[in-house]
């Protein structure tokens, strides 16, 4: 039977061969009379088409005696398996067949279902010049018109874009660090493009810290609970916890979390990979050179200055299935390591979301999503990555400015986190789903740059039950707040918070809130924590809520030079480098004064508190504090935190 079906497949590749360069004819109407007993084929039809459906046909009958056979052979191996004395060897055995049995089925789906599209130049779409070939691999090829590339490079850059600006963009690309204590990272060469490294990091460490793959490299080495287990002073942290990881596992996880973050911007139903246009023998190594040194080669010379310039280096896959898209992201690796990784990735999430879906997200889509004059990504580019929306907000839902006129902001649980200092200094407020997202990772956000906050036990974003009640309250007051983050709403808004919240004030209490005509968070917090929990408040009377203490790790992408063992020796040229940075931090109880908690050293015992909070041996050590501070207060209010050597820098 085999040798059969490899006669008629040899004979299927045979007549395959094009007989003619011209393409096949178009038809204005389908096949007829194909039936048995009517006529063969349409009377246009030509040799070659008759050649391309009797290939087919062949083609589909191998397979589908493949099947058969298969079948067949998967039974006889269940068979086996009752029967035979080595269970372990059937298993394999019948894994085998099944295996067999669906490669011949996707073969043969693929010979049945494969359409030839763009033969007939069809060019509708908005700016969209369609010469593709689809099929069950669930990728096409797509280029882009010279009007949709001009819209994306004024989307991105704008009209007056420097340089200096181009020159960032272009010159950096999504690589790991070489450095051994920071090699689970994605370095910074460049400024500007840290929104989407940043964002891309985030989304690795959730790979690299909580799959499954991880679970045996990583988790391991975790307690079950929120102590961590002590680095000594003369062991790195980053090598500690990363050192097993292999170079295989770091591109996976790459390769996964871009896929992800595509997928998210297209609503899960594709990605659009932005690449460059390079032909294959582009790709060949040299006896001595790598493939990165062959692409930096064949990018020598290359500038984006304007639409024009992307169009002509520009070539963009839609993936319409995750499998097709990492197989085409790994393929892709080397480009996206090259300079222009971190703005080709940038175009594949704009694409993937669309570009007139972009606009619609923005409140003012006249501006350039990187921000002038310094070219740093814009808080849209960010909210894109981690919630597939390029709105420009970071609070929850949208808020209502009257006369019909919204802003928006995020809508839905997030996977990654985002925090920032411009909170601390009262300029906006992050709602509950960037500030507690599934994973304990945030993107962390300075005046110019941004960096990654995240934690190894997922048991650091659990909360008691009096923390629950605050953070239910604390969401049905900001749902309320039109003040843009001010922290106060109108009377009737607060009556709308107490009904939802089932929260029954005396009427003295009322009075007192609304005697102003608004209601303030602080005041109303204060009224709260005076309010027992039967009444809806969160006063603790029993006394059993105790202090987190728990570690927090910061990453920072941007490479800086750190001088060879600490200390620069005669000529020797420092090291450059990220740099990650392990913080302890200790959340006091709500009633602790905030004087008390100013003087107190962080010093925590071995075991667990009284209120099942997780405390772990460690020195005692003075708070100490830089903007990072500042961040996490806004996630946990009124923390302390120290750490080892440096400060950590978000800059």
């Amino acid at each position: 039977m085999a040798d059969q079906e490899d006669e008629e497949l040899k004979m299927a590749s045979r007549q395959s061969t094009p007989q003619h360069e011209s393409p096949e004819p178009k038809r204005s109407k389908p096949l007829e009379n194909s039936g048995v007993g009517g006529e063969a084929s349409h009377p246009e039809e030509s040799p070659e088409v008759r050649n391309r459906l009797l290939q087919r046909e062949l083609m589909a009958a191998a397979a589908e005696r493949r099947i058969s056979a298969a079948k067949s052979a998967a039974a006889a191996a269940a068979k086996n398996v009752e029967s035979a004395k080595d269970v372990k060897i059937a298993e394999k055995r019948t894994a085998e067949v099944k295996t067999a049995a669906a490669t011949a089925v996707k073969n043969m789906e693929s010979v049945k279902d494969v359409s030839i599209k763009g033969l007939e130049g069809d060019s509708k779409g908005k700016g969209v010049n369609l010469e593709k070939v689809e099929g069950k691999s669930g990728i096409s090829d797509t280029s882009l018109s010279v009007l949709e590339a001009d819209e994306l490079f004024l989307m991105i850059f704008g009209n007056r874009v420097s340089k200096d600006v181009l020159a960032q963009w272009s010159n950096q690309g999504i690589r790991f660090s070489a450095d051994p204590e920071t090699s689970m990272g994605l370095v910074q060469h460049e400024g500007g493009p840290c929104g989407v490294l940043a964002a891309i990091q985030a989304f690795v460490l959730k790979y690299l810290l909580f799959s499954s793959e991880a679970s045996d490299n990583v988790a391991q080495n975790i307690p079950s609970n929120l102590s961590i287990r002590r680095v000594p002073k003369n062991e790195s942290v980053a090598t500690d916890i990363f050192s097993r990881l292999s170079e295989g596992q770091k591109s996976r996880a790459l390769v996964r979390s871009m896929s992800e973050i595509l997928f998210l911007c297209g609503r899960n139903e594709r990605a659009l990979i932005a690449s460059l246009n390079i032909s294959n023998h582009d790709f060949v190594e040299s006896v001595n050179g790598s493939e990165d040194e062959a692409i930096a080669k064949v990018l020598r010379g290359l500038s984006v200055e304007s639409g024009a310039d992307l169009q002509k280096v520009l070539r963009v896959d839609t993936c319409t299935s995750r499998w097709s898209a990492l197989q085409k992201l790994e393929a892709l690796l080397p480009i996206f390591r090259s300079r222009m990784g971190a703005l080709l990735f940038l175009i594949s999430a704009l694409l993937s979301r669309g570009l007139d879906n972009v606009q619609e997200d923005r409140d003012d889509p006249s501006q350039p999503l990187v921000t002038a004059p310094f070219g740093h990504a814009s808080q849209e580019i960010v909210n894109l990555l981690l919630s597939g929306s390029a709105v420009a907000n970071v609070f929850d839902g949208k808020m209502d400015l009257g006369g019909g006129m919204f802003v928006k902001g995020i809508t839905t649980t997030v996977e990654v986190g985002f925090l920032t200092l411009l909170e601390s200094l009262n300029f906006c407020k992050v709602g509950q789903y960037l500030k507690c997202p599934k994973w304990p990772i945030w993107v962390v956000g300075s005046e110019s740059h941004y960096t990654v906050l995240f934690a190894l036990d997922t048991k650091v974003q659990e909360e008691n039950e009096l923390e629950n009640r605050e953070t239910q309250i604390r969401r049905a007051f900001d749902a309320q707040d039109q003040s843009g983050g001010g922290g106060f709403i109108s009377v009737e808004g607060f009556h709308q918070v107490v009904r939802e919240t089932n929260i029954n004030l005396p009427s003295e209490k009322m009075e007192h809130l609304c005697s102003t005509g608004f209601i303030v968070w602080s005041e109303f917090w204060q009224v709260l924590l005076d309010l027992d929990k039967s009444l809806g408040g969160v006063k603790d009377s029993t006394g059993l809520m105790g202090k987190k203490v728990f570690d927090l790790y910061h990453f920072n992408g941007i490479a800086k030079s750190i001088p060879n063992g600490g200390q620069t020796l005669g000529n020797e040229i420092p090291i450059q480098r990220p740099r990650i940075t392990k913080l302890r931090v200790s959340v006091p109880p709500r009633w602790t004064p905030e004087e008390f908690m100013a003087d107190i050293p962080i010093l925590s015992s071995s075991g667990t508190n009284e209120s099942g909070g997780v405390e772990n041996s460690y020195e005692v050590s003075k708070p100490q504090h830089a903007p990072l501070v500042d961040c996490i207060r806004t996630r946990w209010p009124r923390s302390v935190c120290s750490w080892e050597g440096d400060a950590p820098s978000i800059v």
